[in-house]
């Protein structure tokens, strides 16, 4: 009965926190987007022996919009091919995205640990895709720039792109019971 009364309270803070309530995953994983400025991305790596064909993480900064919105849902990166992710990309385009409200202060302020389930955090997998020239492309360097703007300063020889991660799959796992898989249907149609 106490540990009940105890879930009941961390979901009622939860909600007082602006956070979703856990039983509308899709609106936790948009919140989570939103709420993060990076997120570990993981490759398939296409380096040198022994590391080839292993899984590689790297930790990019990311923007789905800019913060006073609420966000395309989309993970923005700005990216150079001098990056060892970006190479392993160009052989195989598919990755996933880890973002975590330990990121935030909101997990420190709980107390909670960055893998407690209470600690939300969402995996996304799909392709990562350069973002043509045009409307989204200036989207996304809004996006970059007004939470990253050091971006702006970055060396031009380096030959930034933005690009998005093309999302196939989100799983969510933001309270006991383990990971919840959200459609990309439900996801980009929920409102954070």
């Amino acid at each position: 009965m106490r540990a009940l009364a105890m879930l009941l309270l961390v979901g009622a803070a939860a909600g007082a926190l602006g956070i979703p309530p856990h039983e509308d995953a899709a609106r936790v994983a948009r919140f989570v987007a939103h709420s993060c400025d990076w997120g570990a991305l993981a490759t398939l790596s296409a380096q040198d022996l022994p590391m080839r064909g292993q899984p590689f993480a790297n930790v990019f900064s990311v923007s789905d919009g800019p913060r006073r919105s609420t966000g395309s849902g989309v993970p923005y990166m700005y990216l150079t091919a001098l990056d060892v992710s970006v190479r392993d990309l160009q052989v195989n385009a598919n990755a996933s995205l880890t973002v975590s409200l330990a990121q935030t202060s909101y997990c420190k302020n709980k107390g909670y640990d960055p893998q407690s389930p209470l600690c939300a955090h969402v995996i996304f997998s799909g392709i990562v895709e350069k973002v043509p020239n045009g409307t989204e492309a200036d989207f996304a360097k809004t996006a970059l720039f007004s939470r990253h703007p050091e971006m702006a300063s970055w060396p031009r020889d380096h030959n930034w792109y933005f690009a998005k991660l093309n999302i196939t799959s989100v799983w969510v796992l933001d309270y006991f019971g383990g990971i919840k898989t959200v459609t990309p249907e439900d996801y980009f149609h929920a409102t954070p």
